[in-house]
């Protein structure tokens, strides 16, 4: 059991058998009454934002929470995600819907961090860089020099991406995996 008074932003704790992240608390003492901490809590299932206030003193769980290093192996035409334990090599799958985005971005023989919570997977969390080749872009046109402009481009995976105009296909390219913004030109 967790008190109130240990609460810290990133701490993981569990309210009405549902695993939280906090993501924001401030400790509060009126003049009048008792203490209380004020909290913003974000779903580790759905993503949701909750705030929740908590008696000073009061007592939360610990969730069963648990983030294991897997490779990523395959996906399969039905939809699932193929990842194995690098430890003691099970292999579990994961759902392109509790992927979410992180699909994009998923080529075969990458670690990622697989969250799990009562051995259950509930997210990935991938590398904050990843670097991808480039299967599919126009060409930029010439004398098209304005500040910024941009293209789109298929990458290996499938991700569609904004990359410069001087960008071509077979370029290898640098990826911010938590925006899927373009970074720079692999080196």
């Amino acid at each position: 059991m967790i008190p109130t008074n240990q609460f810290r932003r990133g701490m993981k704790i569990e309210l009405d058998g549902q695993p939280y992240i906090i993501s924001e608390f401030q400790h509060v003492k009126p003049g009048k009454g008792g203490a209380f901490v004020r909290t913003k809590l974000k779903s580790l299932i759905t993503g949701s934002v909750l705030d929740h206030t908590f008696r000073s003193g009061e007592k939360v769980k610990k969730p069963d929470f648990e983030e294991k290093e897997m490779q990523f192996l395959y996906g399969d035409d039905g939809g699932g995600y193929h990842f194995m334990d690098l430890d003691t090599y099970d292999q579990i799958s994961i759902s392109s819907d509790e992927l979410g985005n992180a699909v994009g971005f998923l080529q075969e023989q990458i670690s990622v961090t697989v969250q799990l919570y009562n051995g259950k997977s509930i997210g990935v969390e991938l590398p904050i860089f990843v670097s991808l080749r480039i299967v599919k872009s126009e060409p930029g046109l010439k004398g098209d020099t304005a500040s910024g402009a941009t293209k789109p481009a298929e990458l290996e995976t499938g991700a569609v991406i904004q990359v410069p105009l001087f960008v071509e296909e077979g370029d290898v390219v640098k990826i911010d995996t938590r925006t899927g913004e373009y970074i720079e030109r692999a080196r």
